[in-house]
C-alpha cells in the first residue's frame, strides 16, 4: 500500500532527477564548447607550426647541398653508413650488403608543402645488379588518413633479383627476403602504412646524421685493431714468462 508519505518522496526524488539531469546536460554542453575553442587553437598551432617546418625545410636546403659535395669527397661514404647502421644493417641479406656497396648517394626530399609526403632516393654507380642508376620511393600522405606509396621499377640484370631461382644442385632454394623486397610495396595495404619502419629510419635516423654511422665503421675497426695489438701483447708476455721459467730450471 502506497502511502501519502511515500507518494510525496517519490515526487520528490523525481524533481531532483530531473535536475541533475538538466544540469549534466548543462555541463556537458559548456564542456563541448571548451573543446571547440581548444579545436580552434590546436588548428592555429598546427598551421603555426607548418609554417615554422616549410621556412627551416628551405633553410636547410643549401646546408644539405653542401653536405653533399663534401661527401662526395669521402669514398664509400653512404654505403659505409648504410651498412654501419645496426637497424638498417640487419635488414639485408649478404646478396643486399653486395648491392648496397655500389651506393653511391642518398637523397631525403620532403614534398613543397612540408606535410604530404616525401620522398627517398638512392643513388647508385653502375653495377652487376640492375640496370637503375636510382631508385625513388614516395610516400604521398592522403586527406583521409592513409598513405598512398610508389616505387621506382627495378630493372634487374639477367639472373639477378627477387624472383631468381637459385640452384643447388639438383635442389631449388628459396631466397632470402631481400631489403630490396622495400621497393616493391607500392600503397598503404601492404603494411607500410604511414608509419613505415624503413623509411623512418631513413629518414630520421640516416640521412640527418650519417657521419655517426660513418664513424662508427672506423671505431669499430680502431677497436678491433686495438684487441689485435692486446692479443699480440698477450702472447709476448706469455713468452718471456715461458723463458724465464725455464731459465730458473735450468738453474
Amino acid at each position: 500500500m502506497v502511502t501519502k508519505g511515500s507518494q510525496v518522496k517519490m515526487v520528490a526524488d523525481k524533481g531532483k532527477n530531473e535536475q541533475i539531469d538538466t544540469e549534466l546536460v548543462l555541463s556537458v554542453e559548456k564542456l563541448q564548447e571548451i573543446q571547440d575553442d581548444l579545436e580552434k587553437i590546436n588548428e592555429k598551432a598546427s598551421d603555426e607550426v607548418l609554417k615554422v617546418k616549410q621556412k627551416y625545410n628551405e633553410i636547410r636546403k643549401p646546408v644539405y647541398d653542401k653536405r653533399k659535395e663534401v661527401i662526395k669527397s669521402i669514398p664509400d661514404f653512404w654505403n659505409t653508413a648504410f651498412l654501419s647502421h645496426p637497424a638498417l644493417d640487419k635488414l639485408l641479406t649478404e646478396e643486399d650488403q653486395k648491392i648496397i656497396k655500389f651506393l653511391s648517394s642518398l637523397d631525403v626530399e620532403d614534398a613543397k608543402d612540408g606535410k604530404s609526403g616525401f620522398s627517398i632516393t638512392f643513388n647508385f654507380s653502375p653495377n652487376p645488379f640492375f640496370e637503375n642508376s636510382s631508385l625513388t620511393k614516395t610516400f604521398n600522405f592522403l586527406k583521409e588518413g592513409t598513405t598512398f606509396i610508389t616505387a621506382t621499377p627495378i630493372r634487374w640484370r639477367m639472373g639477378k633479383g627477387l624472383l631468381h631461382d637459385y640452384m643447388k644442385g639438383n635442389k631449388r632454394t628459396i631466397p632470402e627476403e631481400s631489403f630490396f623486397t622495400w621497393f616493391t610495396k607500392h600503397n598503404e595495404d601492404d603494411g607500410y602504412g604511414i608509419r613505415d619502419e624503413v623509411s623512418y629510419i631513413i629518414k630520421k635516423d640516416l640521412w640527418s646524421n650519417p657521419l655517426t654511422y660513418f664513424n662508427n665503421a672506423y671505431e669499430e675497426d680502431f677497436d678491433t685493431d686495438d684487441d689485435d695489438d692486446d692479443d699480440d701483447d698477450d702472447e709476448e708476455e706469455e713468452e718471456e714468462e715461458e723463458e724465464e721459467e725455464e731459465g730458473d730450471g735450468e738453474e
